[in-house]
């Protein structure tokens, strides 16, 4: 009974804490360093959104694309989007050339999307006195690196310069009224540096309040880049991303420690969108949409209060043939039951999971499969009382001889779980690792609630009634 008290007492507060988790009041959580918001994440199909299939190009020379760039593609888009400030997304590699991408709840889906497109190739061009306007196309070979001796490859017509260089002590970018020209570009130009370059960087303000963005380079190029500024006081340093120039300061000191600025008519969303290139580099492979498509949001409340209704009236069915079949057992595997749904539904806010209709699926199953646990049970603890045992022994060989039976059937569906994630984040069927997911989860608290809490609840609701005085209320 000592053992059974402290037992209970742990659930006790697994269930307390599980609760606050749960419950509309809590607003979040932030616990040394570690944060959760107090809503429930939802998936496209209940929250409403966006979903974009981009299609990739495998690099000039090439047939096939490497699979471990499209893994890193993948990787690359989620950062992007996370630094946009778009959370909850999934992005799933489908096929040999293919990258799904659901952004659940997205309203400004211009700006993500052209993010999510840009390739990223990024690199400082030296440009002598020579000014082109922003956003002018700049051809670049990326296979050789600039050089005194041969600053430009072979002009191929007369340049022409828009204005004049302005004063800075950083690199900061001249502005035009003038529409941006797409005319072919006049040179070919080698890259200084390219963002490889680049250690961190960041939005900030200048002493006026207008944003720009900082950056640092790595330790090995900060002599290259001093060096450079130090000799070509007054020129051009352009800055080109994806071939076409962003920028084009004009350097009028020596910076030697590697810190610079970008400078421009920016705002926070356009400084922060150039920022978030920067950061996390080019892309692999060139991407393009081939589809996008929105979700409403009203499809999505109305399959929540299906599924809601649904999940009531199947857990109102098996509570009564939970009770109908097993009686006082059957009452105790109910209370179990609650257990469990409140640790599943809190550790989905933990982890956090994004539920989707597959995912409320999946939890569907679980609880099925947690009261299938209790069904073997409670079968056994009947053959045990039938055979003339003891109640307290009824009950442990009832358990011990149902435990292979459990144990088998959820490592099976945990082998199922893994196979269908498996196949669900191969192909992009983000719906089917959902489930997958959400089922293995529930059957690993399901694993917890029959070892543990059905196991103690049994002990210590029924350890003191005797079986021969009250044979109807187990069911037999």
């Amino acid at each position: 009974m000592n053992r059974n008290s402290w037992t209970m007492l742990l659930i006790g507060l697994i269930l307390i804490f599980a609760i606050w988790i749960v419950s509309p009041l809590n607003t979040g959580i932030n616990v040394l360093g570690f944060t959760r918001s107090g809503t429930q994440p939802l998936g496209l199909d209940l929250r409403g959104g966006l979903q974009v299939i981009l299609q990739a190009s495998p690099p000039p020379g090439q047939t096939s694309i490497d699979p471990q760039s499209l893994q890193d593609t993948k990787q690359i888009l989620a950062n992007r989007s996370n630094a946009l400030g778009v959370s909850e997304i999934t992005f799933q590699v489908s096929g040999n050339n293919r990258i799904v991408g659901e952004f659940p709840g997205l309203t400004n889906t211009d700006q993500v999307i052209a993010a999510l497109k840009q390739v990223g190739q990024l690199a400082f061009i030296p440009m002598g006195n020579e000014r082109l306007q922003e956003g002018s196309t700049v051809a670049v070979d990326y296979n050789k690196t600039w050089s005194a001796a041969q600053p430009y490859g072979t002009a191929t017509q007369a340049a022409t310069p828009t204005g004049q260089p302005g004063a800075t002590s950083t690199p900061k970018a001249e502005t035009s009224a003038t529409p941006a020209p797409t005319e072919t570009p006049t040179k070919i130009y080698y890259p200084l540096m390219t963002g490889t370059a680049l250690s961190s960087v960041a939005v900030t303000t200048d002493s006026l309040g207008k944003y720009e963005i900082s950056f640092v380079l790595k330790d090995q190029y900060k002599q290259i880049f001093g060096d450079f500024t130090a000799n070509h006081v007054n020129e051009i340093l352009g800055i080109v991303l994806d071939n076409k120039l962003i920028s084009a300061p004009s350097i009028n000191s020596a910076i030697p420690d590697g810190k610079g600025v970008i400078q421009g008519s920016f705002t926070y969303e356009s400084a922060n969108a150039l920022a978030i290139n920067l950061r996390y580099g080019s892309l692999p492979v060139a991407l393009t949409v081939i589809e996008s498509r929105a979700v409403g949001a009203t499809l999505g409340q109305d399959s929540i209060n299906k599924s809601i209704l649904a999940g009531i009236i199947g857990l109102t069915l098996v509570i009564i043939l939970m009770l109908v079949n097993y009686r006082l057992p059957g009452f105790i595997a109910v209370l179990a039951l609650g257990v469990y749904a409140m640790i599943n539904l809190a550790l989905f806010k933990l982890i956090p999971v994004t539920l989707s209709l597959p995912g409320i699926a999946g939890f569907v199953l679980s609880i099925g499969m947690a009261v299938d646990a209790n069904i073997l049970i409670f079968e056994r603890l009947k053959e045990e009382l039938r055979a003339g045992r003891q109640l307290h022994t009824a009950i442990d060989l009832a358990w011990r001889r149902a435990w292979p039976s459990i144990r088998d059937s959820n490592i099976s569906t945990l082998i199922t779980c893994l196979i269908l994630f498996i196949f669900g984040s191969t192909y992009g069927a983000s719906f089917v690792s959902g489930f997958a997911v959400n089922l293995a989860l529930g059957v690993g608290v399901s694993l917890f609630t029959a070892i543990i809490v059905t196991r103690t609840f049994l002990h210590v609701a029924l350890d003191n009634l005797r079986f021969v005085e009250h044979p109807a209320w187990y069911g037999i």
